[in-house]
């Protein structure tokens, strides 16, 4: 099952995100304290971010968030994947399929596109997103942090 998350997750968001970020899923971990402020802008509103608990036999198996943005390209609103982290138990039980049937069958219809990145060693991940439709997009992503 997959549901919003609420304010009573709060403790349950903070232990899987420091879990997923000390995973071999991303390039090195963030301090906790983003971890905190990510949980309070997605219960703040739904504008940026929105939040999900990803439940197995009625057990927290893992979260999503999404972020949105709109871009010309696409010719409206884009959902981008920001995480998805399902806990070991679960994985491999059809419930990231269950994650983008419910993105998409939920999806408001000035979304056009959805976006996600994965680590080029998560073959598994790649496997299933490529089942599900998603193709490769060939552009090198670059950031620039701020303080």
């Amino acid at each position: 099952m997959i549901r919003a998350m609420q304010e009573g997750d709060r403790e349950l968001f903070l232990e899987l995100a420091a879990e997923f970020y000390h995973s071999d899923a991303v390039l090195h971990p963030v301090p906790e304290e983003f971890h905190s402020r990510t949980f309070a802008e997605m219960m703040s509103s739904d504008r940026y971010l929105n939040g999900y608990i990803l439940e197995q036999e009625n057990q927290a198996a893992g979260y999503a968030i999404t972020a949105k943005t709109f871009s010309q390209e696409a010719g409206g609103i884009v959902v981008w994947i920001d995480e998805i982290y399902i806990l070991p138990p679960y994985r491999s039980k059809g419930l990231a399929r269950e994650f983008f049937q419910y993105l998409e069958s939920h999806r408001h219809p000035g979304i056009k596109r959805i976006r996600l990145e994965v680590e080029e060693e998560n073959v598994q991940a790649i496997s299933l997103y490529k089942r599900l439709g998603f193709n490769d997009l060939e552009y090198i992503q670059m950031i620039k942090d701020f303080d």
